[in-house]
């Protein structure tokens, strides 16, 4: 299942695997509804790890540049 993640933060992906947990965690679904589900969920994650590295280089990219503008 292809998401599109354009306009997407990462609190509303994450909001949305919580639902997605919630569901499959019910077992109401049906087999087909609870592998699209996970499908989208596989998806959200690979999405909001994806960001998760961004702002790690981010943040170190920020200690680094501080690092040298400010000794210790």
């Amino acid at each position: 299942m292809k998401i599109d993640t354009e306009n997407m933060t990462f609190e509303s992906a994450l909001a949305r695997l919580e639902e997605i947990v919630k569901s499959l965690d019910s077992g109401n679904a049906p087999l087909d509804e609870s592998l699209n589900l996970f499908e989208e969920g596989v998806s959200l994650v690979k999405f909001c790890n994806g960001k998760l590295d961004s702002a790690e280089q981010r943040v170190k990219i920020v200690t680094e540049n501080g690092e040298q503008e400010f000794p210790q």
